[in-house]
């Protein structure tokens, strides 16, 4: 019988490989075929929206240019954008610095109601007393941080003597400054406006601070006249309250004789020097106004003070004190031709009324002998014996254009006993 065919191990294992050949085949067929969909198709194959190869290779340069406008549109929102910014940040800063003022005021008003709102019965007659001494303000490094730093060094007990100086006053100012080291006085300031003065102080060991240029101040500083550098002094002296120090105002045609600080009451806004010669002028008296025609009322009283000189005065660091400041400046800015020393005084006296509304600022007068204008010492003074003996605290020669003579004249008779030192002169300033 015949048996069936066999195929050899040889053929069987042809036959598989073959098989295995063809699987291979067939699924390298399948990834090609699936890469090359993949790359035409992104989308899916029967994705109506899926572009074609074509479509896809004219798109390219339209990406371009549409990526090169978008970053030009960028690049422009992001400059307006910058300049945005800068803005948010100056009214931001303004901002801040409305708030700290309002903190200020907040502070004032908070203190006042402190000490005025608890209520309390009137005690007996003649025991009471008002509210005179306003609080400080809260010190503000930001203002100036480097005059803040100095002022660290300079200041004693948060108070010193200040000066504005340029070159047109050199000679005066020496007379000034060498007067107060004599007397042992540490706490004061020279504020120069300008290099020849700032130098000449720095050579002679006085303290001095130049302050950070600013046009309009400094080509007044430089050459102005001794009332434009005098109206100067309101501006500048708002840096020294707003940081938290009181000051003694000192013009540079002073004598100082004693510590000046030794003989501050320190109970008021500003106190300050009179113009006044007697005590009645000085501290205020009832003058009689006389209008025939009014009949029986032609007697009209009217109170009369001679003015503070804004030449020597201490001021605290206040609310009011800087309200003043700020009225002064600006009216000198508004009123140029107008007089410092008028305009200090009427905004600190005037009363409120229709239209108008005063300052709020406690003021004390120092005693005109211890802190002596010229007219006093040339006028009286000297010819009495008795108040010739007396040694004031500082000599102010305001009343006289001579000043630099009178001045050495005062420091020869006061400092090296020349009794004859001060009898050349007269008392008004015709020879």
């Amino acid at each position: 019988m015949m048996g069936g065919r066999r195929d050899g191990p040889l053929m069987r294992n042809a036959s598989q490989s073959t098989v295995k050949s063809r699987i291979l085949m067939a699924i390298a067929t399948g990834i090609s075929l699936g890469c090359v969909f993949a790359f035409l198709y992104p989308h899916g194959f029967f994705s109506s929206s899926a572009p074609t190869f074509h479509s896809r290779l004219t798109q390219v340069p339209s990406t371009k240019c549409e990526s090169s406008e978008k970053l030009n549109e960028l690049k422009t929102e992001y400059a307006a954008a910058s300049i945005r910014n800068a803005e948010l940040r100056q009214q931001v800063k303004e901002l801040i610095e409305k708030l700290k003022l309002a903190e200020q005021g907040k502070d004032h008003a908070q203190k006042q109601v402190e000490a005025l709102g608890k209520q309390h019965k009137a005690g007996s007659f003649g025991t009471v007393k008002g509210l005179k001494t306003n609080p400080t303000v809260i010190p503000d490094e930001s203002v100036n941080p480097r005059l803040a730093k100095f002022l660290e060094n300079v200041a004693v007990q948060r108070e010193l003597i200040v000066a504005l100086a340029n070159w047109n006053v050199k000679d005066s100012l020496e007379i000034w400054f060498t007067s107060i080291k004599r007397v042992g006085i540490r706490n004061y300031l020279v504020v120069a406006l300008d290099d020849k003065i700032a130098e000449f102080c720095e050579s002679n060991d006085v303290p001095v601070y130049k302050r950070d240029p600013d046009e309009g101040i400094d080509s007044i500083g430089r050459a102005g006249t001794n009332h434009a550098v005098s109206g100067l002094k309101f501006r500048i002296l708002r840096e020294f309250l707003q940081l938290g120090y009181s000051v003694l105002l000192s013009d540079v045609d002073i004598v100082y004789l004693q510590n000046p600080f030794n003989y501050l009451y320190r109970d008021s806004d500003v106190e300050s020097m009179t113009d006044g010669h007697n005590n009645m002028t000085a501290y205020g008296f009832d003058d009689v106004f006389d209008e025939p025609t009014m009949g029986w009322a032609r007697y009209a009283h009217t109170i009369r003070l001679w003015v503070y000189n804004s030449g020597f005065f201490y001021i605290r660091p206040t609310i009011p004190s800087i309200e003043l400041l700020d009225r002064v400046a600006s009216r000198l800015a508004r009123e140029p031709k107008s007089w410092d020393q008028a305009v200090f005084n009427e905004e600190l006296f005037f009363p409120s009324h229709p239209g108008y509304e005063g300052i709020y600022a406690a003021r004390r007068t120092m005693d005109f002998y211890l802190f002596m204008n010229s007219k006093v010492l040339f006028k009286t003074v000297r010819k009495d014996a008795r108040l010739s003996k007396f040694k004031p605290v500082i000599i102010h020669v305001n009343y006289h254009p001579n000043k630099l003579e009178r001045m050495k004249a005062i420091v020869e008779y006061y400092v090296n006993g020349n009794q004859d030192a001060l009898k050349a002169f007269p008392d008004g300033s015709d020879w």
